[in-house]
């Protein structure tokens, strides 16, 4: 009978991927989870409490506020909502703003624009 043997490799690559994101995501993620915190703290609110509310675990929550990548953005929009900031994710990029993505569509504008022409075989009245 032949065993199957697990490649040790495959657990080492997965350990690395979590260990590579970029350092400004990383930054980023630590400053929302201690401003989660600080939010938290200033509404008079356990970590026991908040978990409660956005039906998370305690583990959960400390996680979140150490700013650990692999929290679901589900469970931060929860944890806005019960903080009453709901309305921050709603314009975290808001694309009528987005400078760098009306660019690139100005870019791609026609020079202009001619009418269509109408033939009988288009179909068209």
């Amino acid at each position: 009978m032949d065993t199957i043997k697990e490649d040790k490799r495959s657990f080492v690559s997965v350990k690395k991927s979590r260990d590579s994101i970029p350092a400004p995501v990383s930054r980023a993620l630590k400053k929302l989870g201690a401003d989660l915190a600080l939010a938290r703290r200033r509404r008079r609110l356990t970590q026991a409490s908040l978990a409660e509310r956005i039906q998370t675990s305690v583990a959960t929550l400390r996680r979140m506020e150490h700013g650990d990548e692999r929290i679901s953005i589900g469970t931060i929009a929860q944890a806005f909502l019960v903080l009453g900031e709901l309305d921050k994710i709603n314009g975290l990029l808001d694309t009528a703003a987005d400078g760098i993505g009306l660019t690139l569509m100005n870019q791609q504008l026609p020079q202009r624009v001619r009418k269509k022409r109408v033939t009988p075989e288009s179909g068209a009245l």
